[in-house]
């Protein structure tokens, strides 16, 4: 029985567009992807999204950031999904991962919603962590 993750998916495809120096790449929309692309954009990962409904589920537009135009130097150099479908991984508020230490982003799923590492200490919640971003 295999399962599916949606939100890994999700990263491998925008991980594959920016080795190839695309513009930007679409995606199935979910909720959860939605609020995961806002930090994303928050955090000046990506320059920018739009939400296409297509009467289905709808699509995310992502455009992709560079630091280099003309080389194509990607602003994000990483991206790894932490919990899996056979392996949920959670913290607590005293054990907030911190990705490269801070120079990163830690995205956790909790019960004041989709935050980032610092929010999530901010408001002393803890909850599944959902992916890393450097």
């Amino acid at each position: 029985m295999s399962q599916t993750d949606p939100i890994a998916d999700m990263l491998t495809m925008i991980r594959n567009a920016l080795e190839r120096g695309k513009e930007g790449v679409q995606v199935p929309a979910s909720n959860l992807k939605v609020e995961i692309v806002k930090i994303m954009r928050e955090e000046g990962y990506i320059e920018d999204y739009e939400v296409e409904e297509d009467n289905k589920q709808g699509i995310i537009k992502i455009r992709l950031k560079y630091k280099d135009e003309k080389r194509k130097e990607p602003v994000i150099r990483g991206l790894e999904k932490i919990s899996k479908p056979g392996r949920r991984v959670y913290c607590d508020k005293d054990n907030i991962p911190k990705v490269l230490d801070g120079m990163g982003v830690a995205i956790i799923s909790t019960s004041r919603g989709i935050l980032t590492d610092r929010k999530a200490e901010e408001l002393g919640v803890g909850g599944e962590v959902i992916c890393y971003i450097w």
